[in-house]
């Protein structure tokens, strides 16, 4: 799974700067599109860094995707088969908080993308209100458990919740307990 993880590192580089020559983007604007810096993105490019998930969500959103677009995308998964197998559901690993993010199933021509994430216990993501703005999910808590805020209002949640999102605002994803968390996110494109 490391290799995967590895791989999926440098698909990313690569894919970054493959949708930022596309649109004719200089790193600055890039920059100044997601709200990353500029130093970071160059970083990433060249594969000194692993983006973290905040960072992947802000450059995917300036390139208008949804992080499981951006990935699939960095993954080259153009195969015509409605079926993800398991083999096929790229993981990839947040190198700050440690959770790790497979990609059940997600194609361009589809509108709905399943995610499963296992978040390490006592470590949170806090995400942009702009990776929420093209999107409506839902996330149902496998084991727990799990607290979600959500423009400031708290949710905790445990084994078999579901939280279905409400407007695009900030949302902080923070397993409090003693026991890794895992929970599949069900999201739309709209």
């Amino acid at each position: 799974m490391d290799a995967l993880m590895d791989d999926t590192g440098k698909a990313i580089a690569r894919r970054l700067r493959l949708e930022r020559d596309a649109r004719g983007w200089s790193l600055a604007d890039l920059a100044a599109r997601s709200g990353v810096a500029k130093a970071t993105i160059s970083k990433i490019e060249r594969e000194e860094t692993s983006p973290t998930a905040v960072i992947l969500v802000r450059l995917a959103g300036a390139f208008d995707l949804t992080l499981a677009g951006l990935l699939l995308r960095a993954e080259g998964h153009d195969d015509a088969s409605r079926v993800m197998r398991a083999a096929q559901q790229a993981v990839w690993r947040d190198p700050e908080s440690g959770y790790a993010r497979r990609q059940i199933y997600a194609r361009p021509d589809h509108p709905v993308e399943i995610v499963q994430v296992d978040m390490p216990p006592g470590q949170r993501v806090v995400l942009p209100a702009s990776s929420y703005a093209h999107i409506r999910q839902a996330l149902w808590v496998r084991n727990g458990p799990l607290t979600v805020v959500e423009g400031g209002e708290q949710h905790r949640l445990e084994a078999g919740d579901c939280l279905g999102f409400g407007l695009p605002s900030e949302v902080t994803i923070a397993n409090e307990g003693t026991e890794p968390c895992q929970y599949v996110v069900v999201l739309s494109r709209s």
